[in-house]
């Protein structure tokens, strides 16, 4: 490939189709928020839990690996709740799958190739396509894509929203032009997010007000009420053990791919990145209001917008950094 062609990823083209605005913040300007999201930090402690995991099979290495990747559970709230579902979790998977169906040809595989011209065949001389599949399996002499997610609900509408799962599709495609490997299908490996929250006790003040309204309510004036305590760390992980036996906590759904959807898929990709050419030149990247709030939460770069620009906004919450970071290998030991 030449070294003048720009990377680009699905995540790039996500964003660009989503709103404009956004891509251009994240993948021309390069701003990211200075605060990390949680539902993705979460979601890339699970994906290298489950690369070692596959790659071991030993559940005690993953226990210690969440253990060093949570170290500042100690005094970071959110980062304990990490580590109790991702011990919760992982431990749950490991009963659950304990062997597996498939065998893992690759984990965690990046892989680039042209973006080629529907009509022409000509590969753009602007973009290629990077990206990095969570794993590569067989099954007999079919191969398959390993796609980790980790979902809160796993019900009928999430397993049929992943049939439009644009993203794993043109991968799947790419994998095979790049690797020479012919790929019959997905395989989307699905971890559910139990709710249970670790119970924090009483204050004084009210253990004292529930106690009075129970002496209030007694015949005899007494109560044999006592102040609830904070939750162990250890019956709360005896209760997330518990909810995952639960055999609903875990999914696995294969789905097989269309020859005739990857050309669809091509053709849109090559359209993205022609109307992306057009906006870089008229330097014109429009917002998309629809997306400001999509899945019931502000877009990362909502306060930008927000404040018109505001340079104060954007110093003090964001930070620039190089875009496509889904294709950087992970820290071996990453602290949260």
């Amino acid at each position: 490939m030449s070294s003048t062609l720009l990377t680009s990823t699905y995540s790039m083209w996500s964003a660009f189709r989503n709103c404009r605005k956004a891509c251009e913040y994240r993948y021309q300007i390069g701003l990211v928020p200075r605060e990390k999201d949680a539902n993705l930090s979460f979601g890339s402690l699970i994906h290298e839990c489950l690369q070692i995991w596959h790659e071991t099979g030993d559940i005690t290495a993953v226990r210690a690996f969440i253990d060093r990747a949570c170290a500042a559970r100690v005094s970071d709230e959110s980062v304990r709740r990490d580590w109790h579902l991702a011990m919760a979790m992982m431990t749950g998977y490991a009963a659950r799958y304990p062997r597996e169906e498939f065998a893992v040809v690759a984990l965690e595989k990046n892989f680039e190739g042209p973006i080629v011209n529907p009509d022409t065949g000509a590969a753009s001389r602007s973009f290629v396509l990077a990206g990095k599949v969570d794993g590569i399996v067989r099954i007999g002499g079919d191969h398959y894509i390993l796609e980790h997610k980790t979902a809160a609900t796993i019900d009928a509408d999430y397993l049929e929203r992943l049939w439009t799962d644009f993203q794993i599709a043109i991968y799947s495609f790419y994998v095979e032009q790049a690797l020479g490997i012919p790929i019959t299908g997905v395989i989307y490996n699905v971890l559910g997010k139990a709710r249970l929250q670790q119970s924090k006790g009483e204050t004084e003040e009210d253990y004292q007000a529930r106690r009075a309204e129970l002496l209030e309510k007694s015949k005899t004036g007494k109560t044999t009420a006592k102040r609830k305590l904070p939750e162990s760390d250890e019956d709360f992980q005896g209760r997330l053990a518990e909810k995952y036996l639960d055999p609903e906590m875990f999914h696995r759904e294969m789905l097989y791919l269309s020859r005739d959807r990857f050309d669809v898929l091509r053709a849109e990709l090559w359209e993205l990145t022609q109307a992306f050419l057009d906006a870089r030149r008229r330097k014109v990247f429009y917002q998309n209001t629809a997306f400001c709030f999509h899945h019931n939460r502000p877009c990362a770069y909502f306060p930008i917008c927000r404040s018109n620009g505001n340079p104060n906004v954007i110093e003090n919450f964001y930070t620039i950094a190089a875009p496509h970071e889904e294709l950087r290998a992970p820290d071996s030991e990453p602290a949260f």
